[in-house]
């Protein structure tokens, strides 16, 4: 494996700090092109090849274990981690259990990147839907409209239904994202008042996205996706206040 002794230049001398050192193993795990799951070299390896001592590895580590850069298999060593985006949701989460105060504006935000994601990817969506898809879509819609008809929620099918309108275009960072805003969002949203009459209306909405993919409007697609948004748009800005 190469090492990165430009990483290293000019610091030898003093303990790094902790933020510097997981740079540097990412740099390491970046030119030496290792890949999700593959290993590192044992803690020694890795000390000379960074130029860092054995408890600034170790602190740093820590760090990317944290943000799922790296993982420790006790008994076997340190690979490089999944790299998926649970840090993000975590991070986001909490900015929006946070920002009542700050007119729900985490959510706020959120709300829009998920409606213009959805949007703006209408046509490729519409256009890669096969059979099976639309029926499994139109099956969780109708378990969506039973649950709400019952007066419970439909979380797992509404998470599981906007993954399935991105599985097809085949993009992994598309489905990561869309997967970590869904989560954030249903941490958050539950802090919102909402009303019987807003959780029918995302229920029809759910099942005219259907209805439009079936029909391969993509037209009517991006306006039964604006219709999704728009129940917790409205409760965004009832809860902020008139005087907002």
């Amino acid at each position: 494996m190469v090492e990165i002794d430009s990483i290293s230049q000019g610091s030898r001398g003093a303990m790094p700090r902790r933020n510097e050192v997981a740079e540097r193993i990412k740099q390491y795990i970046l030119h030496n092109r290792l890949r999700p799951g593959d290993a590192l070299p044992t803690e020694a390896e890795l000390c000379a090849a960074i130029g860092a001592s054995r408890s600034s590895v170790r602190e740093a580590i820590k760090t990317l274990i944290a943000l799922d850069i790296v993982e420790v298999r006790h008994g076997y060593g340190t690979y490089v981690g999944r790299l998926s985006l649970a840090a993000l949701v975590e991070s986001l989460a909490f900015r929006g259990l946070l920002s009542r105060a700050d007119d729900f504006r985490v959510l706020s935000e959120l709300v829009e990147v998920r409606q213009t994601i959805e949007q703006g990817l209408a046509a490729p969506i519409v256009a890669a839907l096969d059979d099976p898809l639309r029926a499994r879509l139109t099956e969780l819609a109708e378990r969506m409209a039973e649950r709400a008809g019952r007066g419970e929620t439909f979380v797992d099918q509404d998470r599981e239904f906007h993954l399935l309108l991105m599985e097809p275009l085949g993009n992994e960072l598309i489905t990561q994202l869309t997967a970590a805003f869904w989560d954030v969002h249903a941490i958050v949203a539950p802090t919102l008042h909402t009303t019987p009459e807003a959780v029918r209306e995302t229920v029809d909405a759910h099942r005219a996205i259907v209805d439009a993919a079936v029909a391969q409007d993509v037209t009517r697609f991006a306006e039964a996706v604006a219709a999704h948004y728009a129940p917790i748009r409205r409760h965004l800005l009832a809860d902020r206040g008139p005087h907002r």
